[in-house]
Order: structure tokens, then sequence, then C-alpha cells
């Protein structure tokens, strides 16, 4: 008697049962083992307490043992400031406002990526979900208060200047904005909080396996 069942096959033969399975029934086994294992050793791995201080947001004092995800999600994140007109030094001289401020808007939208992405059963992890608060917590309370005051009008302001950019470079223009020195003054405030949020994050990439 053959009970054939698609990638499993069974057979019975004077009593003696006698299965076999196709080798995409063994692959995809063997998978799911690799996987089991893979976050088994993953979760097992233990690294040193890491302290952090972020000024950015009121953050604060923040203390943890992260595991190997909190690593790889810290790591990405720092990438991302460190990358971008965020976690590097702002020179007014040189800097154009607007790209800047695509440099932020590209930094709100790839974090919030990366938290999206975060598998749920992590979001449940201690040490997952201070990660999360830190890095939720610098943009929406450290970086959108001075977006939220300080972009839509100076945006507005810069897309009537297209005369003087004829004549004139953006650096050159923009100082011309009547809020300039003080708008200014506000983003490297931020600029500064910014390159000390990344050299935090560097410290729970760098954590000591124990």
């Amino acid at each position: 008697m053959d009970a054939n069942l698609s990638l499993i096959k069974l057979t019975f033969i004077d009593g003696q049962v006698s299965l076999e399975l196709s080798i995409w029934v063994i692959l995809a086994l063997v998978t799911i083992l690799v996987i089991i294992f893979y976050r088994f050793y993953k979760h097992t791995k233990k690294y040193r307490l890491v302290k952090v201080r972020i000024k950015l947001g009121g953050v604060g004092n923040a203390e943890f043992a992260p595991n190997e995800e909190d690593i790889q999600i810290a790591h990405q994140l720092w990438t991302e400031l460190i990358t971008r007109k965020a976690a590097i030094e702002i020179i007014p001289d040189e800097e154009v406002i607007v790209e800047v401020y695509d440099s932020w808007h590209e930094l709100f939208k790839k974090t919030r990526e990366l938290i999206a992405a975060i598998p749920a059963y992590s979001v449940q992890v201690q040490s997952t979900k201070e990660l999360i608060r830190i890095s939720t917590e610098t943009l929406n309370k450290g970086l959108r208060p001075h977006l939220t005051k300080w972009q839509a009008k100076y945006r507005n302001w810069y897309k009537h200047q297209e005369e003087n950019l004829k004549v004139m470079s953006p650096q050159e223009v923009q100082r011309k904005y009547p809020e300039y020195d003080e708008l200014m003054e506000d983003m490297k405030k931020v600029n500064i909080e910014l390159i000390e949020y990344a050299s935090q994050l560097k410290k729970i990439v760098q954590a000591e396996q124990i």
C-alpha cells in the first residue's frame, strides 16, 4: 500500500512502514533547524552592560546589556547618522540649509523604517525596548522641534529666491534670511547633540562580549 503525499511518501509493506522525503522537504527542514539554531545562538550571546548619556531629546542616562540584534540595530542607526548631514559638523559658511533639511528628513524616514522592521518578538525584549525608546525620543523630542519651528517657513522663503540664486551662491542667499542667525544657532545646537548621540550609539555597537 502506497500513500503518496506529494513531497512525502509513506510505504506500507508486510506491516513495515517506510518513509521517504524529497530533497525539498529535507532542505526545508535543514533551513528551519538553521534558523532556530541562529536565533537561539544570537540570544544566548551575552554582552556587558552599556551605559549611555544622550542629551538629544532629553533622553538622559540609560543602561542595558544589549543582545546581538540590538547591536545590529544600533550599528544601522549609527551608520545613518555619520553618513548624513546629521552627525557631521555643520559649518555655517559652507552648508546649504535646504540640503541639511533634506538629509534630516531622510534620517527620519530611515529610522522609522529600521524600527518598523524590528520583529515583533524582539520588541518584547527589555534591551530592545530601551533602544527603540532612545531612537524615537531623539527624533521626536530632539530633531522634530527644530524642524517644526524652522523648516517650513525657511523653505517657503527660499523657494522665492530664484532671482538672487542666479547671481549669488546658495550660501550667500541664505544669509539674507531675516532670522538666519537664530536658525543657524538652533541648527548647530541640534547638530552638536546629534554628533554626541552618534558617539553614544557607537558604545552599543562596540559592546564587549562576555
